[in-house]
Parts: structure tokens; sequence; C-alpha cells
């Protein structure tokens, strides 16, 4: 019992360890924590179940009570018993969390947030492995197979992550296995004693044999090679050597894989700037005569080191996506186009190229998803190598009067909030401070900034940049004032957060130089990055402040001239530059910035979004209660076949008085001339099979070396003392067959039948519920009689692969060249 308790300890403990992958997925440690107590329930349950030396069975039904109290408690609903004790409302939320899950796993990218849709199954996930765990480790004695389960939780992040899987995770999670595996050998062992050496010598119980030990060796040495090797050769994953050579990042060519949450944009792009090998990496066709730039990342983190990439989340593509052009609004224009984009297989990353504010794709399928606000496409699963698809896109034109009339957000907006936070760099502030000086309208104050990098402010275009002292990388690009894209769209939207003004730094493709028709190839040098701003009911502006010249089919606006360019900029078609005389008191109140307090604007805008989809939940718990009542129903109707087959009445035969009786009507039994004494056999052992199933039902004993009629006496006397009828109709079917068994004729025309009712009937009657009730619905008669046929079956393929193994030997060249004889 203490080395049972013991495994018990150490299989949840194995348990916990292998859910150690699943920190690759989730942000914080909170599923860990109720993973723990989850498996802890559970352990407690199986320990005292096995305490009080309870059956198998009813250690399973502590621990799925035991995990079912420590879900209530985690995730309650409101409605429980003592916070502990659910109820049928608990259920009904359990119903829901599983249902919200499923939109939360195809809408969140790794790594997820704490929501209790994505924590609940991850605890579900976790404390239902831990009650196999135990059940094959200490119930079946099986912990070989406890390895299955365990295997299951790291096929998770395997399946979310587009790359590969951080390897110590998964060491921990082996480690817990052979954990489990050397205690079970200690347990085994122990049962049979104390252990001795090869001399003889004893060994006490946990000190290691020399032949234990050098297996315990070599499986830290395969698992250190397991994980390892992958690591370092090239090719099998992204790997040690990749890594190595990426940096922070991996590059937007080969290499950029990575889930969304965890790609480093900015070092990917200054990678792929300065490849002196220039890539095609994307043919794009579109009706827009002069679109603006193909999008695929933003970055609106910021931190003391610089812009970072969060991970997005929204609705399936294929659902149905906010139209921008719904939305009317003085001096903005915008007209509606279809783009096919064909991605090369030199472009591997986790997102794909669109245009901004889509409104339809095609050929994406249900594995991709749209952050209405982020405006990018994303994949959990996919990538976008070799890719190709077509999409509808709206493109938004602005007048610069259009911009001017946006109104300051409101402070207590959780846009603003968000995407206003910037680090404590006093420079930064007082160089914004003296730009905007005097600016009245945000777009006024944007445009200041904006025109600050310009040339004649001293601002160059160049891929290699002078390292600074100040230990800020901004302060020194606004120092020395010499950088690339990426050092310009942060700098901008750094300066624009400071002003007070929401801006992000967004990334994809500039319309490149090389052009067939309406066919667009963009390559590794069109790469680019530029600034986006947030104007109060219009949305997000793009802002490019590179200087044009350095950038490869860079495209200017309206709103955003050419600052090195002369006074006299050529709008972009569709932008009007003509004052509006509009009323802006016109405009809509609802616009894309009224978002409820503490949501995540991308997660509301929209109706594609997964929480208002219709959910699968319900059809997919009634089929799988449909499926186990099925099921549960297999055993009751094969006991039913089995009892009409055998009650079948046989011929009606001709018979005779039996010499030396007085009459038929006396009651004798009746002798067969004439019939079918095969049938008359038949019919015997039909009935006499259809009295032991009776009886193994019912749980009356039963001896199989006893005679037919040893039997129906001791059943006559034991169990059928009551009922002066059953004890006759037991007698009667031991009497048929026996005389079917050794007799040259046969017992027939007695009424068998109704003799096995009888004998049922009064043993239905003296039976409790339960028993009543497992005859009923699991008859032990069929189920027995299926282990030994499963058990006969095992061994006659047994013995078959041993005989095949023995043929095969006979032509094993060993034993042809040890049987040679000798010259």
């Amino acid at each position: 019992m203490i080395a049972h308790r013991n495994l018990g300890l150490v299989a949840a403990a194995a348990t916990l360890l292998a859910a150690a992958p699943l920190s690759a997925i989730f942000e914080s440690w909170t599923w860990l924590v109720q993973a723990v107590i989850a498996v802890a329930a559970v352990a407690a349950a199986a320990a005292l179940a096995r305490l009080g030396r309870a059956p198998l069975w009813l250690q399973i039904l502590a621990m799925v009570g035991s995990l079912t109290v420590a879900l209530t408690w985690l995730f309650p609903s409101g409605g429980e018993l003592l916070a502990v004790l659910p109820t049928p409302a608990t259920f009904g939320h359990f119903a829901e969390l599983l249902g919200n899950s499923v939109g939360d796993m195809r809408s969140h990218g790794v790594k997820v947030p704490d929501t209790d849709p994505l924590l609940f199954i991850t605890v579900l996930g976790v404390g239902g492995v831990a009650v196999l765990v135990d059940v094959l480790c200490v119930g079946l004695h099986r912990p070989a197979l406890a390895g299955l389960p365990m295997l299951a939780i790291y096929s998770v992040p395997v399946a979310v992550y587009v790359d590969s899987v951080p390897p110590v995770p998964f060491a921990i999670g082996a480690a817990g296995f052979l954990w489990l595996l050397v205690t079970d050998n200690v347990d085994r062992v122990r049962r049979f004693g104390r252990r001795f050496t090869g001399d003889g010598r004893d060994v006490d119980v946990f000190e290691a044999s020399p032949l234990a030990a050098a297996g315990r060796r070599l499986a830290v040495v395969g698992l250190a090679l397991a994980v390892l090797v992958p690591l370092a050769v090239p090719g099998m994953t992204a790997g040690l050597i990749t890594s190595l050579n990426a940096g922070a990042g991996a590059g937007i060519g080969p290499g950029l894989g990575g889930s969304p949450g965890r790609v480093d944009l900015f070092a990917a792009l200054s990678g792929q700037l300065n490849q002196s090998q220039v890539t095609d990496l994307v043919k794009v066709t579109t009706t827009e005569e002069e679109p603006f730039y193909l999008r695929f990342g933003v970055a609106d983190d910021l931190r003391t080191d610089g812009f970072r990439i969060r991970g997005p989340n929204g609705g399936r593509v294929t659902g149905e996506l906010p139209d921008p052009s719904a939305r009317s609004l003085p001096g903005v224009e915008r007209t509606q186009h279809r783009a096919t984009v064909e991605v090369s297989r030199d472009l591997n990353m986790p997102f794909v190229p669109v245009y901004a504010e889509p409104v339809r794709f095609g050929e994406l399928g249900n594995n991709w998803f749209y952050d209405p606000n982020l405006q990018v496409v994303f994949s959990n699963r996919e990538s976008s190598r070799g890719r190709q698809y077509e999409f509808d896109y709206v493109r938004s034109s602005y007048s610069p009067q259009a911009l001017r009339r946006a109104q300051p957000l409101p402070a207590d907006v959780p846009l603003r909030r968000q995407q206003t936070v910037t680090p404590d760099v006093p420079e930064v502030r007082a160089l914004v401070e003296d730009l905007i000086r005097g600016a009245r309208t945000e777009y006024d104050k944007v445009r200041a900034l904006y025109d600050y990098f310009s040339e004649d402010n001293g601002f160059s275009y160049r891929l290699s940049t002078e390292e600074g002292t100040s230990g800020q990388a901004i302060l020194d690009f606004l120092d020395n004032k010499v950088g690339y894209c990426q050092q310009y769209a942060a700098a901008l939207a750094w300066m624009v957060r400071e002003a007070g003004i929401p801006a992000r730094v967004a990334f994809g493709f500039t319309n490149g130089s090389r052009r067939s028709d309406d066919t667009l190839t963009l390559t590794n040098r069109n790469l680019h990055a530029w600034t986006e701003v947030y104007f109060d009911q219009i949305g997000w502006v793009s802002f490019d402040a590179t200087p044009a010249y350095g950038v490869p089919g860079s495209t200017r606006s309206a709103w955003a001239p050419d600052t090195d360019a002369p006074e006299q900029s050529t709008p972009a078609p569709g932008a009007s530059g003509a004052p509006d005389a509009a009323d802006p008191s016109n405009a809509p109140d609802q616009g894309p910035d009224q978002f409820e307090e503490g949501v995540d604007p991308g997660a509301v805008v929209g109706d594609g979004a997964p929480g208002q989809q219709t959910p699968l939940w319900p059809w997919l718990l009634t089929i799988g209660v449909l499926a186990l009542l099925v099921l549960l129903a297999v055993p009751a109707l094969r006991r039913l076949t089995l009892r009409r087959r055998r009650a079948r009445p046989a011929p009606v035969a001709r018979a005779v008085d039996v010499p030396g009786s007085d009459s038929p009507a006396a009651g004798q039994p009746v002798v067969l001339v004439g019939g079918d004494h095969d049938r008359a056999r038949a019919d015997a052992h039909a009935a006499w099979d259809e009295l032991v199933d009776t009886l193994v039902d019912y749980r009356v004993r039963v001896e199989r070396t006893e005679t037919p009629r040893a039997t129906a006496d001791r059943l006559a006397r034991e169990a059928l003392t009551t009922d002066t009828g059953a004890s006759s109709a037991v007698r009667l079917l031991g009497r048929a067959e026996e005389r079917a068994r050794y007799a040259r004729d046969p017992l027939a025309g007695e009424p068998l039948s109704a003799a096995l009712r009888a004998v049922r009937g009064a043993l239905v009657g003296q039976a409790d519920r339960r028993t009543r009730l497992v005859a009923t619905v699991l008859p032990p008669s069929v189920l027995h009689r299926w282990r030994t046929s499963i058990a006969d079956t095992s061994s006659r393929l047994v013995a078959s692969g041993g005989q095949l193994r023995h043929r095969l030997l006979r032509f094993s060249p060993r034993r042809l060249i040890a049987t040679r004889p000798s010259r």
C-alpha cells in the first residue's frame, strides 16, 4: 500500500513535468498553478480510494469526481453549492467554456493570454491525463503505456507552433516519464524481497544494481542525443544554429518561421535589406493603378529597446469582415479593388501580405484569421510559403482638411491609453514639444513631426548606420540623422506617441520597380517599414518618413507628401486637395475609436469574431452522448439476441410411452423416437447455456466441474429454496442437459423455455436493484465471454508469432554458417 502511494505521487509529479511544454504557449504561469491544484486533487482522491482498498473502477470515479470539484472551484459559475459542489448550472458553464475555447484557440496567436476558456481546457486536459497516468501506472501496472497520454500534452505545442518547439520543456517531460519508469521498476522489485548482486552481496532497495545503473545512463544519454542532435543538424528544425545566426529574430526570407507573437520584424527587415542577392518574394496583381504598400505586420508595443509586435487575434478570413466603405465621412474617398497575390517559397512566415482594409478573401481556408485592429492576416498552423490567394480591399484617400477636423481622442479611451505609451526619454520629449509648438490640430502636430525628417534638417538614407554614445537607439538616430526605413518609422511613431497621438509601425512591401501590366514583382529589396497614425472617426492613416530616393517603389500622398520634393506635390489618385466645405458636426457619432472599457479594440470590430459564430459544442455533445448510449447498449443487445436464439422451439417430434411407465399423462418424460436427435440435444444445450449465463448475470456461483444434476440440486437447495416451482424447473433443466450429454436418446417434449422463465423470475426476485441493473445494461456473462475471446485471440496471435519466428530462424544466414560442415 505504501509503495502504491509512492507510485501514485510520482505519477502525479510526472504528469506535471510532462505538462512543461505548455509553458511555450501561455504568456504567464497561471495555467501551472491551476494544473497543480487539479493534479493534486486527483492524486489525493486516488490515494484515499486505495487506502480504503476500493476497486479500480471506484478509484477512477473518485479521481474524476475530485477533478470535477477542483474545476468547479477554479472556474465557478456562481451557482455552486458551498463553492465547490457542482450543479447543473456548473456543467452548463463548463460547456460554454469549452465552446469558447475553440474560438480562442483559433483567434489567439502564441503566446496566448490567460483567458478562462483556454485555462479551463488546459487544466481539464492535464487533469484527465493525470487520471489516465494513475490508472495505467498504479491500477494496471503498465507505466510504459502512460507515455501515450503524456505525449498527447507535448503534441499540443507541436501542433500550434509553426516552426520548432523549445527543447527544454520536452526534456523536462521526458525526465518525468523516466522517473515514472524507474519508480515502477523499484516497486516491482520490492515485491520480490531484497535484491542481490551477481556475486551474492545484498543490495539495498534504493541502490541501483550495475545493470539498472547502466540502463539509466543509456536512457539519459539517449534523451540528450534526441534533444541536442535535431538542434544542431541543419534542416531538421529551425535549430540552434539558425537561432545563433539570426540573433534576436528570424529572416523574412528563408527562415522567418515562428508564431505571430515571436517574430522580430525589425531584425528580419534589417537582415534582408543588407543582403546582396535579390530574391523575388511576392507577385501581386491589382485593379488599382497606383496601390499603396502591401502590408503583413504591425509593431505597436513600445518598450525601452524599441517597438515589438503583439500576438494578433481575430476571426476567420472566411467570415464577414468589417467594411470601411459603409462609413461615409466628408473628405474621405473610398474605392474598392481586387488583388491576386502569389507568394514565392522564399517567403516563409505566419502572415500573408495584404493591402490595408480587406473586405473579402478567397482560397485561404479556415486556418487563417484577420485581426481588424492590426489589419493583418495570420495563422497559428500554416505558413505563407508558396501560397496563392485573392481578396477584395478598400483603398482610402484623405484630404488634409478631413484629417485636420479630427478631434483628439478622450484620455479614457483604451486605444489612446494603449497606443500612446512611451518610455521616459526627456530629450525626445523636449524635441517633440519644440516641434509641435503652435500646432492646433492632431494632423498639424503629426505633419510637424513628419516634416522634421527631411533633407533640409540633415536627415539622409543609408543602410549602414553609425554607432552612438547615448545608450538610447532613438537618440543616436536623431543625433546622427542617418538610417533606413525601420529607424525612420520607429522614430516618427515614438515622437507621435510622445505628442499624445496613437501611432504604430507597419511592415510590408513598397510597389517596387518591376511591373508588367497590372502585375508587380516584389523582392527583398522592396521590404519596408512605415508609420501609421490613428485619427478619430477616420482610423489608421499611413505616413512614410523615409526619404523617397532610398526606397524603390516609394509612394507618397496628399496628406503626407515628399518632404524633399519641390513645393508642389502631386496628390495620389482619389485624394482631394481642395478644402471640404462639409460641416464636421455631421460626422457619425460612432467611430472606430468607440470601444468599451477593458476590451481589445481588435476583438470587437466586425461580425466575423469567433464568439459570434454558431457554436459546435451542442452538436458534438449530442453526437458523443448518442455514441456512448449505443456503445453501452451493445452488451444488452447481445444478451437479448442470445436469449431469443436459445428460446426457439424444437420441431414437433413423434413420441411413445416410456417402457415401464403408467402413461404420458402421469407426468413422465417423453423419449424421442423418430424425431431429430441432434435438434433435441441442441435445445437442451441451449437451455443449459442460457441457465448458466443467467446465473452469471445474477451473481450466483457456478461450478464448472459439477455435473448438470449436481448443479441443479445445489441451486434447488441454496438459491431457490423459497420457490418450489423454480426448484422443479431447474431440476428439469439439469435432467435435460444430463440426458443430452450422456444418454443415447435425449429428453424431449418438456417445456424448457417455461422452466428457464421460472428460474430467471426467481433469481430476479431475489437479487438487489444494483444486480438487476447490471444484469440488464452490462450483462456480466457477455462481458466475460468477450474477455475470454480477446484473451484466446491474443494467445493464438502470440503462438502464431512464435511459430513464424521459429520458421524464419531456419533461414537465418548465421544458422546456415554455423551448421556448415568444415573442410
